[in-house]
């Protein structure tokens, strides 16, 4: 991989760990903000309560995930491995690293895993 190409992918690797950061940051705001401000309520406003913290858990749980998958990608940057898929080795194309800048599998390996777990 040239290292223009390179340069480009690990900003753009780096625009989205800030973004993601940010929005954890802001989750975590909103969550600490939903537990501050509960008054005494119904059953059914308390229902709704907990589901809206368990939808920023779960959104948060997401975004760590790919936070994971961004470190990966940048260290793999690092190391020269970038652009190789985890599983086959094979150049994963470029396309699919500017759609999806942290993948770590081709799309034959992606697929195929997609379809075993079906």
């Amino acid at each position: 991989m040239d290292e223009n190409f390179l340069k480009k992918m690990k900003n753009s690797l780096l625009a989205l760990k800030k973004e993601i950061l940010r929005n954890l940051a802001s989750e975590s705001e909103d969550f600490r903000n939903i537990i501050e401000n509960m008054d005494p309520k119904d059953l059914a406003d308390i229902a709704a309560d907990d589901i809206d913290r368990k939808t920023l858990e779960a959104l948060g749980t997401q975004e760590i995930k790919r936070l994971q998958l961004i470190e990966s990608a940048i260290a793999r940057i690092e190391n020269k491995k970038y652009g190789l898929c985890a599983r086959c080795s094979k150049k994963i194309p470029r396309e699919r690293l500017e759609a999806i800048p942290y993948a770590l599998l081709c799309i034959d390996c992606k697929s195929s895993e997609e379809r075993r777990n079906r």
